[in-house]
């Protein structure tokens, strides 16, 4: 209860609300509980048992300015802490100590008569105890010459921190240029908040200092070490041979390399002689940002500059292109080629290990003249140093997989109408097959469905394609033969003669032709030539159809002149 009338248990005082002289010189005001209390204040009412009645919502208030220039004009002289907590030593005898107090006024202009202002006030030996004599009391209060109200911005937190509180004290100790050690400007030998120079500085401050030390020369010396590095990236081009390079290697660049890792591949594999030659070389290149990952037939010993352009060129590349169209029997031949390998060893391959290359479990047909064949997609592979045919096939495979399984062929096979995603790929394999040029795509596929409809009278159910002809019979030719001899030829692949779809692709079809099956465009034809590169006719029935033949005849006749 802080207004019981027994003794207040005494709490540490703040810096910042120490007893002020100024306040003591015959004005006291009540305290509030939450500031702390005046040691002479504290001391009388203590002895007497009780603290005068105090008026609820009472605040301290501050002595008037006028109170305040009074005071300081009786202090002259600069007055010096005698150090033993017995008051303030100005160098001169001063007969009646109480005469300073004296002329502080007695009423204030707002509260009245001051109650207290004929007390005396304590800071003479054997009236008030040593409050400062404790190791845990705040230095003793400030003369009042050198007195200054703290802002609590300018205030520093108690608990500071050590590298902080190491270099007060560093400061402390060492004398200034400015004043050559002479510390008489500064109560307590300049130390900050008056700390006394000859106190000795803890141990650990010592540490925290060479702590603080390491730290920062290791910041410096890490951004000397980086910066240095940043300028050799920047303007170094690093050791380079000179040349076009000599023998054969080949490098594998796998798929995400930057370029600063393309060059140490290169390096490791003797073809340049630093990574920094052919990153430069790249960066003076307009095209060396395009360099892509794959296989390479490089030289050793080349220089930065001759081994970009020859990536960049593409002469160094060691891949395979699978062409949209081809069928199985040219890709089969081509990686024979590739991999200087005896004719026929792909092939042999594939009819083997069909089942164990990775093929959907709806490819499956008995009547199909290669399980493979629509399966090995179109697409850029690389031949790496380690490749064999079963590796590229696997490849192939898996690339088909993931560009069908990205179409939906299985939804979009049912919303065509369609048996099975083998189908749909059949189809794209005919549009592939029979569209000479891409932007008839979407018109050819019209005209598979409309003529795999059964109630169609223009051809019945009947395809009539010279490209599954020529796929039956392993050729390519534009002239097939006369259709009464074709319609006599059984075989499944046979669109003469079977109706509608083939038992599986004739090819391999590139996702243009895979869309065009998708999405065929909408109209009634049955029939289309293409009479040039610019112009495909497209027909309804067989008269209209035979007239855009004739004006073919013609263009062919044109050409062959």
């Amino acid at each position: 209860m802080p207004y019981a009338g027994g003794p207040q248990q005494q709490y540490p005082q703040e810096p910042q609300y120490q007893q002020d002289p100024q306040y003591a010189q015959g004005r006291q005001y009540p305290q509030d509980p939450q500031y702390p209390q005046d040691p002479q204040y504290q001391q009388q009412y203590v002895q007497q048992g009780q603290y005068p009645d105090q008026q609820q919502g009472y605040a301290p208030q501050q002595p008037h300015q006028g109170a305040q220039q009074q005071v300081y004009q009786q202090q002259p002289q600069q007055p010096v802490y005698d150090g033993q907590g017995q008051g303030w030593d100005t160098g001169q005898v001063q007969a009646q100590p109480q005469a300073q107090y004296a002329a502080v006024p007695q009423a204030d202009p707002y509260l009245g008569a001051d109650p207290y202002a004929q007390q005396p006030v304590g800071g003479y030996p054997g009236e008030a105890p040593d409050l400062y004599g404790t190791p845990e009391a705040y230095p003793p209060p400030q003369p009042p010459g050198r007195r200054h109200l703290v802002t609590e911005q300018e205030a520093e937190p108690e608990y500071a921190d050590e590298t902080a509180e190491a270099a007060d004290e560093a400061a402390a100790t060492a004398p200034s240029p400015a004043d050559d050690g002479d510390d008489s400007e500064t109560p307590g030998g300049g130390g900050r908040r008056g700390r006394s120079k000859d106190k000795k500085p803890k141990g650990r401050n010592g540490a925290a200092c060479l702590i603080a030390a390491v730290v920062i020369i290791g910041v410096l010396g890490g951004g000397g070490y980086y910066g240095l590095d940043y300028i050799k990236s920047k303007f170094s081009t690093g050791e380079d041979y000179a040349g076009e390079g000599e023998g054969s290697v080949t490098i594998d660049i796998p798929k995400g390399t930057g370029m600063g890792e393309m060059g140490r591949i290169l390096k490791a594999h003797g073809v340049v002689k630093s990574a920094d030659a052919f990153v430069a070389a790249a960066k003076a290149n307009p095209k060396g940002g395009a360099i892509q990952a794959g296989s390479y037939t490089m030289k050793e010993h080349m220089s930065g500059k001759a081994a970009v352009d020859l990536m960049v060129g593409g002469a160094g590349v060691n891949a395979l292109d699978v062409i949209p169209g081809w069928k199985t029997s040219q890709v089969y031949k081509a990686i024979d080629e590739r991999l200087k390998l005896k004719e026929g060893t792909t092939k042999d391959v594939a009819t083997k290990e069909a089942k164990n290359l990775g093929l959907p479990d709806w490819a499956a047909n008995k009547d199909l003249k290669d399980p493979l064949e629509g399966f090995l997609y179109p697409a850029r592979y690389d031949l790496s140093k380690d490749a064999t045919p079963q590796s590229m096939l696997k490849q192939m495979v898996a690339k088909s997989n993931e560009a069908y399984e990205s179409a939906d062929v299985k939804g979009q096979a049912s919303k065509l109408g369609l048996s099975s995603p083998l189908q749909l790929i059949t189809v794209a394999s005919l549009v592939q097959a029979e569209g000479k040029y891409q932007h008839d795509f979407d018109k050819i596929s019209r005209v598979v469905y409309n003529r795999l409809k059964p109630g169609n009278t223009e051809t019945y159910g009947l395809l009539d394609f010279d490209s599954t002809v020529n796929y039956m019979r392993g050729q390519s030719t534009l002239d097939v033969g006369s259709v009464n001899d074709l319609r006599k030829l059984d075989d499944p692949y046979n669109t003469y003669k079977i109706k509608g779809l083939p038992p599986g692709p004739i090819g391999s079809p590139g996702p243009d032709a895979l869309k065009s099956a998708i999405n065929p465009a909408t109209g009634p034809w049955y029939y289309f030539v293409s009479v040039n590169e610019n112009e495909t006719l497209f027909a309804v029935t067989n008269e209209e159809h035979n007239r855009n033949r004739q004006k073919y005849e013609e263009e062919r006749k044109k050409e062959g002149q």
